[in-house]
Order: structure tokens, then sequence, then C-alpha cells
């Protein structure tokens, strides 16, 4: 909490129930969620809250640094409290979205710098396949 008050107050932002709530979702799961389920998590605790409080909210945070939106694809947008850079990758049958931390990929940067002739600023890497719990789901299926 003493790490959102601190990143709140230089832009002079309000503290709220709502985006410590929020926020606090966020920073007690791995999981990736969706904006939607963001709000249908929390909306019991705070009835008055809207689907758009929880949107304004998540873009507030992207703004001052404390959460990243991941863009999954097809408009498919999750959120991660864990702003350090690391990969994603994202199963292609139920969804769901997990960090990858231990892979290095630094050398991605330095390929494309070898390979363009662009500064390359940051990346953001995604990639996508089938969970374990699919997989398995498929293989006693069969």
């Amino acid at each position: 909490m003493n790490n959102l008050a601190a990143a709140f107050k230089p832009k002079s932002l309000k503290l709220t129930p709502q985006r410590i709530a929020v926020y606090e979702m966020l920073k007690n799961t791995k999981a990736h969620p969706s904006a939607e389920t963001i709000y249908n998590t929390i909306k019991e605790q705070y009835p008055t809250m809207s689907l758009a409080t929880v949107y304004k909210t998540l873009k507030t945070l992207e703004e001052i640094g404390l959460v990243m939106e991941l863009n999954v694809g097809e408009g498919n947008f999750r959120y991660d409290s864990n702003t350090q850079p690391h990969s994603h990758i994202v199963c292609n049958k139920c969804g769901k979205v997990d960090d990858i931390e231990d892979a290095d990929l630094s050398h991605i940067n330095e390929a494309v710098k070898k390979h363009t002739e662009y500064t390359v600023l940051s990346s953001k890497v995604y990639f996508y396949g089938i969970c374990p719990e699919c997989k398995t789901s498929d293989e006693s299926s069969n």
C-alpha cells in the first residue's frame, strides 16, 4: 500500500478505496485477469463500483507504472502487477496467461538490433501454446 500511495502522491491522484481494491487484487494474483474478471471479483465488496471505474483505474495504474497491460491477441487485454521485464505464454485453448520469468530472452533485443537499423527501446514477447491443464484434458478425452 505504501508503494501505491508513493506512486499516486507526485501525480496528485486521489487514493480511493476502489483504486486500492483493484491494485490489491492484481498484486495478490498471478492469473493476469481481464478488467471484467477484476470487476466480478471485487464488485461484492464494492457494489457501487462500475466496470468503467475498473477500466479507468487500470489505465491510471498503467500510466504511473504500477501495472502492465497485456494484449494477448484479438483485443483480449489482461493485466499484470509484475512490471519487471518478462515474457508471457498464452494458452490457445483456455486463454490462461502465465509469466515466463526464468528464461533469459535478453538476446532477442540484440538480435533485432543486429538485423535491423532500429535502436531497440523495449520489447514484449508472447508465446502461444497449450497449457498443461488443457493438454491433460485433451489426452483424457482421446
